[in-house]
């Protein structure tokens, strides 16, 4: 599908603009700008009042001013390094200009004397002197049209000056196209939204301060287009991946009920709405494409459990995956008990599995032996071949970005897909990141779980909590030890891990500290874990190897050093280690004195509340969207106008907006299809274009 002629002039090069050449071209790349549309989305974020005054006596300065003036006298330096100096006169008061390192000629031919000129710039009183050091603007009264009342700033990068921005939007706003509406009528009339060349041309022609406002009605209708072109590319590879041939696995729920039975506690409601969710989605002949989104602790894994049943009671098989062995071993120590009561066959497939083994479990896999494998992405491997596999859940993987999703869709597999990640993610992220997916989630702490006490401890009372520590492991008590860093390194005063678990294996007594960190083998890191799991070692010292999903009952005391180091929702997951068992737990963040404001309001807000979402919420907000999940490798969209943290709301509505679009218009064959695929190339969602060819 070839790009439309109508927006020819705004993909041609840049140097067809006005005052731009090859050198220019280059500088204005550093903002995003390679394109004459990249111009039109680039829009000023201040502006400078440049109405007319009568006098500099009617302003207090220092402010900036734009009035009519007489040019008088030159007053050229007399040595190296001095001001030029030219005083000139408005109507009420007389005023000196200032130049540094100004050539006489050119101020000359600039400002001659006994003549008028427009100046705009910004005036101070020096000792009860008026002057102006290098006005921004001198104009011949003529020109006085060309200055705008209110005069927009924009982003800048080397090489590139307000005049040639101004200049080159003016050029390229010449070319806007007259294009069909994309949005919805009712909406647009609904929102009192400008037409889209409208709303571009007034995005560049503020005529005060309220117009940068996000709420300004051009900058709102900019940011639609923005998310809703988004939030058309991700339902149009929703729409894609539910094309690829789907099964319809159904079961009765036989299973379910033999392990909630013998379960010793009921499903919260949160979790049975969840399941129900999943089992509706695998009824149908498409693809399930599902996000389950759960606060740590929220009993995910019965979940993920309850769902694999739906795929070995439909007589098929159902896959696990994890990022790491740690946490496949771990999904497997929880998974066994309940798969016992289930009846069914359960096996653990890693890198780790060679020869005989190997061979054996993959031939129990190929014959349906094996109902539910457990695994790291190993299970992915060419010679990993499935008798009949219905369902795959893939955990803690918010590091897998929509491309990579459509990828594993590409493949082909009739499978149905859960994503699960223990990430609180902010309802704006999740429609930007899972906008193609259906999201569950688990809301709700599964009855008997403890709150945790967090409390915030300076560093030099490191000794009264090694003590504590010291008290409760002689009371049986297990407990975590979190370091920021592994080795000792000069640069950073960080305790390492490896001299922390020295002091405390001196104090607490030989056998009673372990210790894990990534750069240990993967063999070591298993065992020390093992005996930690096993109740052998008290102790752990770790770095956030053990942030996601490591689980031991019996650990209730969870010590994070330089806590202020960690993001909010690193320690979040962190503190979600403890208060697993029956055993009163304690969180203890560690922080060296005196803390940024940020770091203090960091730390606050993890003693005041055990909420995940509102955690997030808070993070967003103090980090933005791309510090969040890491933008380079999260998939995660650049919005120019739109802003995803406050303007969430929009973004919903888009997502709807675009779901029933496709519905009643898959292939965007309509009036209004078609104006959204001018919208799609405009935006530079190629993907979504390729994906309507394919469709």
């Amino acid at each position: 599908m070839s790009r439309p002629e109508i927006l020819f002039p705004l993909f041609a090069d840049l140097e067809t603009l006005d005052g731009i050449g090859p050198k220019t071209a280059r500088a204005f790349a550093a903002l995003g700008v390679e394109r004459p549309k990249d111009l039109l989305f680039l829009l000023p974020h201040s502006g400078v009042d440049r109405a007319r005054r009568a006098s500099v006596r009617d302003v207090v300065p220092p402010v900036t001013v734009t009035v009519e003036v007489t040019v008088g006298q030159h007053m050229a330096p007399h040595s190296k390094g001095r001001p030029y100096r030219i005083l000139v006169a408005d109507a009420a008061l007389d005023f000196q200009l200032v130049f540094f390192h100004a050539r006489g000629e050119y101020l000359q031919k600039l400002l001659p004397t006994g003549e008028k000129r427009l100046i705009s710039g910004r005036v101070e009183a020096f000792d009860g002197i008026v002057q102006m050091v290098h006005p921004d603007h001198v104009l011949r009264l003529e020109e006085a049209g060309e200055l705008p009342p209110f005069e927009p700033v924009y982003p800048l990068t080397a090489g590139i000056t307000q005049k040639m921005v101004a200049k080159a939007v003016g050029s390229t706003l010449g070319r806007l196209p007259d294009l069909a509406e994309w949005i919805d009528s009712g909406q647009k009339a609904l929102e009192n939204w400008p037409d889209w060349a409208d709303a571009i041309r007034s995005g560049h022609s503020p005529s005060s301060n309220a117009d940068f406002a996000p709420t300004a009605s051009a900058r709102l209708r900019l940011a639609y287009d923005e998310f809703f072109a988004h939030q058309v590319t991700l339902s149009l590879a929703r729409a894609s991946q539910r094309r690829a041939k789907g099964r319809a696995t159904v079961a009765a729920g036989a299973l379910q009920q033999t392990v909630l039975a013998a379960l010793p506690y009921a499903p919260t409601g949160a979790q049975s709405r969840a399941v129900a969710e999943i089992m509706a989605d695998m009824a149908l002949p498409v693809r399930m494409n599902r996000l389950l989104q759960g606060d740590v602790g929220s009993g995910k894994t019965l979940v993920a459990f309850l769902a694999l049943l739906v795929a070995v009671e439909a007589g098929g098989q159902g896959v696990m995956m994890a990022p790491t062995e740690i946490l496949a071993r771990q999904h497997l120590t929880g998974l066994q008990d309940l798969a016992a009561l289930a009846g069914v066959r359960l096996e653990l497939l890693t890198g780790r599995d060679k020869g005989a083994e190997r061979v054996r479990k993959l031939a129990d896999l190929a014959a349906g032996r094996i109902q539910i494998l457990v695994g790291t992405h190993a299970v992915f491997q060419k010679d990993v071949v499935f008798h009949d596999l219905r369902l795959s859940i893939i955990d803690e993987q918010h590091r897998f970005g929509v491309a990579q999703r459509m990828e594993l869709g590409a493949k082909g597999q009739s499978v149905d897909v859960l994503v699960m990640t223990a990430t609180p993610i902010p309802r704006s992220l999740a429609l930007a990141s899972y906008g193609d997916m259906d999201v569950s989630v688990l809301d709700e702490k599964p009855a008997g779980r403890k709150p945790i006490q967090t409390a915030l401890v300076p560093t030099v009372r490191i000794d009264e909590v090694v003590e504590k520590l010291r008290r409760a492991v002689a009371e049986g008590r297990q407990a975590y030890w979190v370091c920021p860093l592994v080795e000792d390194s000069e640069v950073l005063d960080y305790a390492s891990a490896q001299a922390r678990f020295e002091q405390l294996r001196a104090t607490l007594g030989e056998g009673v500290v372990a210790m894990v960190h990534g750069q240990m083998p993967a063999a070591e890191k298993d065992a020390a874990m093992a005996g930690f799991v096993a109740g052998r070692a008290k102790v752990l010292v770790a770095t956030t190897v053990i942030e996601v999903g490591v689980n031991v009952p019996n650990a209730s005391i969870m010590v994070i050093e330089r806590a202020e180091t960690f993001g909010l929702a690193q320690l979040h997951q962190l503190r979600g280690r403890v208060g697993r068992g029956s055993a009163h737990s304690t969180c203890l963040l560690l922080y060296q004195a005196p803390l940024s404001e940020t770091g203090e309001r960091r730390l606050k807000i993890l003693r005041d509340t055990e909420d995940g979402f509102r955690i997030a919420e808070e993070d967003l907000a103090m980090r933005g969207a791309g510090d969040l999940i890491g933008t380079a490798q999260s998939g995660l969209p650049r919005f120019r106008v739109a802003d995803m943290e406050r303007q969430t709301a929009l973004m919903a509505v888009a997502q709807s907006d675009a779901r029933k679009l496709l519905h009643d218009d898959p292939d965007l064959t309509s009036v209004r299809g078609q104006a959204v695929r001018m919208l799609l190339w405009l935006l530079d969602q190629d993907r979504a274009i390729r994906l309507i060819a394919v469709g």
